[in-house]
């Protein structure tokens, strides 16, 4: 019989540090803070990005956040791609984080996105009611599959057509990882600049995927009060509306507002 010897190395003691970087900081109390992350950001430290996340510089500047998801993302209660700007709420103690969390499991948060998508679409409105879970055929990827895969659901309106280009706002009933823009390509409408599900070639240059979570709503985890919050389109992503613009013309979509679920 062989015996196979195996030395085990001493586990690591994983720390986030505390990074004095600056952060857009739309709103704050003694229970939640809501951030406008600029495009680039990564949101919590993973391997290859352990320094300058939103988590690093939340801990120089709140110096408290919730524990429940461990040393690695404290306070963070959900998160967006590091190549979409845009808004998220923060915990900073337990009990918020419980109360914020509850509210995403029954999707009475409001989440609405402004997105550019590859072609015309022809509908002012739908709806994408999809599964989304691992690529069977790329781990790196998600997809629209049965296998191993979550409910998800989308709702899209047409803001403004730009020959073969739409800009909508996309409304999460779920939040699953790259939810828009698995749903939005599974539709045959690719995000503007998506390094993994749109096309290699892309009219214009951009880094990253043309997304900006623009409305955050939730009831506060202490006073019961609906709060709701917009951050206006980053610089970037108004600099390629005004280029698809230029080149295209634009056509507006007047419609009444959406209606919340």
């Amino acid at each position: 019989m062989d015996r196979l010897t195996v030395a085990l190395p001493e586990p690591e003691l994983l720390a986030v540090e505390a990074e004095n970087i600056p952060l857009d900081i739309v709103y704050e109390d003694d229970d939640v803070v809501v951030v406008n992350k600029p495009r680039g950001m990564v949101v919590h430290p993973a391997p290859g990005n352990y320094t300058g996340t939103m988590v690093n510089a939340l801990l120089y500047h709140c110096k408290n956040l919730s524990s429940i998801n461990g040393v690695i993302r404290p306070g963070i209660v959900h998160r967006i791609d590091k190549d979409t700007s845009g808004l998220l709420m923060v915990a900073k103690n337990d009990v918020a984080h419980r109360a914020l969390a509850e509210q995403l499991a029954v999707h009475s948060i409001t989440r609405m996105y402004q997105a550019v998508v590859f072609h015309n679409i022809k509908d002012d409105k739908g709806t994408v009611n999809a599964p989304i879970g691992r690529d069977p055929k790329n781990r790196l990827r998600m997809a629209v599959t049965d296998r191993n895969s979550k409910p998800a659901v989308t709702h899209w309106t047409v803001e403004e057509r730009f020959g073969s280009f739409t800009r909508i706002t996309a409304k999460l009933e779920t939040g699953r990882t790259h939810q828009i823009r698995v749903h939005m390509a599974y539709k045959g409408h690719p995000l503007l600049g998506d390094p993994v599900y749109g096309p290699k070639k892309q009219p214009v240059e951009l880094q990253g995927q043309a997304l900006h979570a623009q409305v955050l709503g939730f009831v506060h985890p202490t006073t019961g009060n609906y709060m709701e919050f917009e951050a206006p389109l980053p610089e970037e992503f108004q600099q390629v509306l005004e280029k698809l613009r230029a080149k295209y013309g634009s056509t507006m979509v007047e419609h009444a507002p959406m209606e919340e679920e």
